[in-house]
C-alpha cells in the first residue's frame, strides 16, 4: 500500500510597505500574519487600518488568510482601504 501524501499547510502572511517617508522615521507594525514597514505617519496609519479592516473582514466571513483566494482577497483589499 502507497502512503497517501499530506498537501503543506498553506502558510499566508500580509507585507505593507511604505516608501514615501523623508524624514527617515523608522515606522513597524507587526502582528500574527502581517508586517507593516515603513512610510510616512499618514501611509503607515492608512496601511495599518487596511489591514485591521481586512482581518476584520475575513472573521466575519469565517475565513482565516490562507483559506482565502487571491481575488477575494484583492476584494477585501480594495473594500477596507480608507479613502
Amino acid at each position: 500500500m502507497s502512503k497517501k501524501q499530506k498537501k503543506p499547510a498553506r502558510v499566508a502572511g500580509l507585507l505593507g510597505l511604505g516608501l514615501d517617508d523623508a524624514g527617515g522615521h523608522k515606522r513597524i507594525t507587526t502582528g500574527e500574519q502581517f508586517a507593516i514597514l515603513g512610510g510616512s505617519e499618514e501611509t503607515h496609519g492608512r496601511m495599518t487600518e487596511t489591514v485591521v479592516k481586512t482581518f476584520e473582514t475575513l472573521k466575519t466571513r469565517g475565513k482565516q488568510l490562507a483559506q482565502v483566494e487571491p481575488t477575494e482577497l484583492a476584494e477585501i483589499l480594495h473594500r477596507s482601504t480608507p479613502r
